[in-house]
């Protein structure tokens, strides 16, 4: 996330920029799980997963919460390449 506002790809063709994400987690711990339902519930829930599972939780600072199917790992750091399953 070096360039401000640079658009990160979170998978079959969703971006984010990259100057609105807060935080980027696993969905596996609680705190986590939580933070999804309470988007859920208050329709601030964006599914960027494409029915696949979901590998990582990014959170934006308009407190949108979004689902990818692609590893943090991958966001964060591989970015620039795309993988061959999508």
């Amino acid at each position: 996330m070096e360039n401000k506002g640079s658009m990160i790809n979170i998978g079959y063709s969703c971006y984010v920029s990259s100057d609105k994400i807060v935080a980027i987690a696993s969905p596996d711990s609680s705190p986590i799980k939580r933070i999804v339902q309470e988007a859920r519930d208050k329709g601030s829930l964006i599914d960027c997963t494409y029915g696949k599972k979901t590998k990582s939780v990014i959170v934006t600072v308009s407190d949108h919460v979004i689902l990818s199917s692609r590893s943090s790992e991958y966001i964060l750091g591989m970015n620039g390449e795309e993988e061959a399953d999508e």
